[in-house]
């Protein structure tokens, strides 16, 4: 039953995605952004997720690419929904966690939240992985005491001379989170990346699965968007 709504709302969503692109080439959402750069640290954790690339040990800084964009492209001074993916190196290929700003409670943790600015905001992944020890959802949190502008030139300069700190989490879908790395990101001199396309189903973080309906509600409208307009790059095996 679930798989079916999850279709029905996928097909939904497709059709706005399409009639957007009529109008709005080649992303109809998340239009303008910036690239950051920078490094994961991971923390080491006693709690297990279930997903061996959150589960890994401390080791060396691992190098991340990131994309930071409003969603609608609303000015400056009003509320968007900002989007945060990352793409990470792994040893079967890149792997993105792609993240919105979200509520961190429950329900909150499932709910869309426009922000002005990035500073002391959760962003979520909204929809769970299927890992090993059941759903388990992934959260970023912004350092609450670090001020960022709200306008994405702004983030931009800002970044350069200073990196923007984040902690990265886990949790099931109704419990606590646990902090499991900290990511450090920075601005360099190409603002944003046309070319660079994130797609968190094809290019899963090592040991993470999906829910068929997550696929049946996300993917139409993402594989619409990509396939058609932009490069984006083979899909990967999650297994193992």
């Amino acid at each position: 039953m679930l798989t079916r709504l999850a279709a029905i709302g996928g097909a939904a969503l497709r059709f706005v995605f399409g009639a957007m692109l009529l109008v709005r080439r080649p992303r109809p959402i998340h239009a303008h952004g910036i690239v950051l750069t920078g490094e994961l640290a991971r923390m080491g954790t006693t709690a297990t997720s279930g997903i061996r690339w959150i589960d890994a040990e401390p080791g060396e800084a691992e190098p991340v690419v990131a994309r930071l964009s409003r969603s609608i492209g609303l000015p400056s001074w009003a509320p968007d929904v900002i989007g945060l993916a990352l793409r990470f190196e792994t040893p079967v290929g890149p792997a993105d966690l792609e993240l919105s700003t979200t509520g961190i409670g429950v329900p909150g943790r499932f709910v869309l939240v426009p922000r002005r600015s990035p500073a002391g905001a959760t962003f979520g992944t909204l929809l769970p992985y299927r890992a090993k020890n059941g759903a388990i959802l992934v959260c970023a949190r912004s350092a609450a005491d670090q001020p960022l502008p709200a306008d994405l030139d702004g983030i931009a300069d800002s970044l350069r001379s200073h990196p923007w700190r984040l902690r990265l989490y886990f949790a099931s879908p109704t419990g606590r989170w646990h902090p499991f790395a900290d990511l450090a990101l920075r601005c360099g001199a190409d603002r944003d990346d046309a070319e660079l396309r994130f797609d968190a189903v094809r290019r899963p973080l090592p040991g993470a699965g999906s829910y068929a309906w997550v696929r049946r509600l996300r993917q139409p409208s993402y594989l619409l968007v990509q396939d058609g307009n932009g490069r984006p790059s083979p899909p990967r095996s999650s297994a193992g």
